[in-house]
C-alpha cells in the first residue's frame, strides 16, 4: 500500500490542464490510485471469463488474441440490449455542466474524471467502430482506434468512478453517466479484468449469501455477541429467531452490520427497535447480504445475487421483506429489480403490523427501507423516545448516493433523526440530499491499496463535514448505508479526526425506552450517557 501523503499535501489540487490533447495524453498508474486486480479463483466461481493472474501495474495483461473482437462483440450487444446506452453516447453535447460535478475530479484535478470525458473514453470507440462520422472522418468525428492503451484507460478510470450519479442531476440531457461506466466494467469484465475487491466478494455472496462468505454458524455467532452486550446495557436478553417459516417478515441488512464497527452499533439497534415492537420476523442465514457487488460487475450478475433474497423469502413463506440501511442494495430494489426479478406477486404489499400503514411505495418490490419503517412508528406515536441520551452528540447528516438519488430516500431519515437527537446541523445546500457528495469509496473501491484515490474522492465530503464541524461542533457523521459507514470512518480520521461515524438506528437505539430495561448508564457503544458521571457523584 501507498503511503498516504498528509491532509494538507493532498489537498493541494492541480487543476492545469495537460499541454497534450486527451486523446494524445497517455493514461500513467499512479500508487495509490488503483486497486488489485481479481484472482482467478474468484471469477471461477460465479463463471466469469479469462480467469488468470495478472497485476495492473504489469506491461502485459495477459490478455486473449481476441481480445479486441470480444470487446467490439460487447459494446454491440449492448448498443441492441440497452437503448440508454446508444441515446447516452449519442446525444452529449459536451457543454460541461457535469464537468466540476464529480467528486474525482474535484479531489484529482485529472481531466478525464470529468464525466463527460470519462465517457468519451468508451463514445470515441463507439464513434470509430458503430457511426458512419467516425468510419470516415476518425479523429476529426470524435473517434479512435480500440488499442491496449486505450483498454488499461479504460479500467484506470471506470474505477475511479463510484456510479454516484451527482454528474446526472445536472446534466441537461438526462445522461446518467453511471450506465456508462456500468456499461464500461461489464465490458472490461468480459476480459476478466475485474478488481479483487469487487470480484471477491461476489463469490463469496454466491457461493455463501453474503459478500464476507459468512458461515451461519459465524452469523448466529456475531449476533450472539452483540445480544451480550445489549443485555449489559439495558438488562434484557433478546432472542431473535433464524431461517424460521411461517415468520410474517424477512429482514435482511448488509453483511458488514454483522461483522465490524460501526455497523454493529446500527445491528444492536435493529435487535433492540425489533424486540420492542415484539415484531414477528426472523433472520436468514443464507440470503444474508442485501448489498449486491453483482451490481459493480454486470446487470446479469446483479440479478442473479438478488433473486436469493426473494428466494428466501419465498423458501420460508413470509409475508415481506424488511430491509436495512444499505446503499445500492437500494438502489438495485428501485431501479432494477422489477425488470430483473419482479414482480414479487409471492408476496404480499407490505403493512406494518404496529401502525397498520400499507407501504404502497413498495407494492411491486414489496420490501420498506428500515428508516420508512421506524419513520412511520415514530409518526405514529409508537415509540417512546428520550432525545437526551444522544446529548453528547452533535450530528450531521450523509445522503448515501444510492438511497437519495437511486430511490429519493431523503426525508425520512431526516424525521427519525431530529426525533432521537437534540443536534442536529445540516451540511451546505449544495452537498447534500439529491446533490450530496459520494464517500468516494463506493462500487468496490473501499479496499486498502487506493487509500490516495479514496481520500482524494472523499475530499468534497469531508469538507463539507468539516465546515460544520467547525461552526456547530458537530463531531457525528450519521448515514443509512453499510458502505458509508466503513469508509466515511476512514476518510474522517483522515481529514476530520474529530468526527465519527455511525448509522440512523444506532442513535434510534441510544434514545429508544425499552419495556422492562434497568436504568441505562452508557450508550452503545459504551460510552457514559449524558449526566451520568454527574448522576453518579451525587449519589
Amino acid at each position: 500500500m501507498a503511503k498516504l501523503p498528509k491532509p494538507e499535501e493532498l489537498a493541494k489540487i492541480d487543476f492545469t490542464p495537460p499541454k497534450t490533447g486527451w486523446m494524445e495524453t497517455p493514461v500513467v498508474f499512479k500508487e495509490g490510485m488503483f486497486c488489485h486486480g481479481s484472482k482467478p479463483k474468484s471469477l471461477q466461481l460465479v463463471n466469469f471469463p479469462n480467469p488468470r493472474d495478472w497485476r495492473p501495474a504489469d506491461v502485459d495483461w495477459k490478455l486473449p488474441e481476441n481480445w479486441k473482437e470480444i470487446i467490439l462483440e460487447g459494446i454491440a450487444e449492448r448498443l441492441e440490449k440497452y437503448r440508454s446506452f446508444r441515446l447516452f453516447l449519442d446525444i452529449c453535447v459536451r457543454c460541461g455542466a457535469c464537468a466540476d460535478k464529480c467528486h474525482f475530479f474535484i479531489g484529482t484535478g485529472d481531466p478525464k474524471n470529468m464525466p463527460v470525458l470519462r465517457a468519451e473514453l468508451i463514445r470515441s470507440v463507439y464513434r470509430k467502430e458503430f457511426t458512419l462520422a467516425g468510419k470516415i472522418f476518425g479523429k476529426m468525428a470524435g473517434a479512435r482506434e480500440l488499442t491496449v492503451d486505450v483498454l488499461k484507460e479504460w479500467w484506470y478510470y471506470f474505477y475511479q468512478c463510484t456510479e454516484c450519479r451527482r454528474c446526472s442531476v445536472f446534466c441537461p440531457y438526462g445522461i446518467d453517466q453511471a450506465e456508462i461506466t456500468m456499461i464500461g466494467r461489464e465490458l472490461l469484465n468480459l476480459l476478466g479484468l475485474n478488481i479483487e475487491w469487487i470480484a471477491g466478494p461476489v463469490s463469496n455472496c454466491y457461493m455463501k449469501g453474503n459478500h464476507l462468505g459468512l458461515e451461519p454458524h459465524t452469523i448466529v455467532g456475531n449476533l450472539e455477541y452483540m445480544l451480550d452486550d445489549i443485555e449489559t446495557i439495558t438488562g434484557k436478553r433478546i432472542k431473535p429467531t433464524f431461517n424460521r417459516k411461517g415468520a410474517e417478515i424477512l429482514f435482511v441488512t448488509p453483511s458488514g452490520d454483522l461483522f465490524a464497527d460501526p455497523g454493529t452499533y446500527t445491528c444492536m439497534g435493529y435487535l433492540m427497535l425489533f424486540e420492542e415492537l415484539g415484531l414477528d420476523y426472523t433472520w436468514s442465514t443464507y440470503a444474508s447480504e442485501g448489498g449486491n457487488f453483482g451490481f459493480f460487475t454486470s446487470n446479469e450478475m446483479a440479478k442473479r445475487l438478488n433473486s436469493k433474497i426473494y428466494a428466501e423469502a419465498k423458501r420460508l413463506g413470509v409475508k415481506w421483506i424488511l430491509g436495512g440501511e444499505c446503499g445500492h442494495m437500494w438502489r438495485v430494489l428501485a431501479q432494477y429489480m422489477d425488470t430483473w426479478n419482479g414482480p414479487a406477486d409471492f408476496l404480499e404489499v407490505p403493512k406494518s403490523p404496529v401502525t397498520g400503514t400499507v407501504f404502497e411505495n413498495a407494492k411491486s418490490t414489496k420490501m420498506v427501507h428500515v428508516a420508512e419503517f421506524t419513520a412511520d412508528l415514530i409518526k405514529n406515536n409508537k415509540l417512546k423516545l428520550d432525545p437526551r441520551r444522544n446529548d453528547h452528540l452533535k450530528v450531521t447528516w450523509h445522503d448515501s448516493c444510492n438511497t437519495s438519488r437511486g430511490m429519493g430516500l431523503l426525508d425520512e431519515p431526516r424525521y427519525v433523526l431530529k426525533n432521537v437527537v437534540k443536534h442536529f446541523y445540516e451540511m451546505p445546500e449544495d452537498t447534500i440530499r439529491e446533490k450530496t457528495f459520494c464517500c468516494g469509496s463506493g462500487t468496490g473501491l473501499n479496499a486498502s491499496e487506493d487509500m490516495d484515490l479514496r481520500m482524494k474522492g472523499g475530499f468534497p465530503r469531508a469538507n463539507a463535514v468539516k465546515f460544520v464541524a467547525e461552526h456547530h461542533g458537530v463531531n457525528m457523521l450519521a448515514n443509512v448505508c453499510a458502505i458509508d459507514r466503513a469508509t466515511l470512518k476512514a476518510l474522517m480520521e483522515y481529514w476530520v479526526p474529530s468526527v465519527n461515524v455511525c448509522g440512523l438506528h444506532e442513535l434510534v437505539a441510544n434514545a429508544l425506552i425499552m419495556t422492562g430495561e434497568k436504568e441505562r448508564t452508557t450508550d452503545l457503544r459504551g460510552e457514559p450517557l449524558p449526566g451520568i458521571e454527574a448522576k453518579e457523584e451525587k449519589a
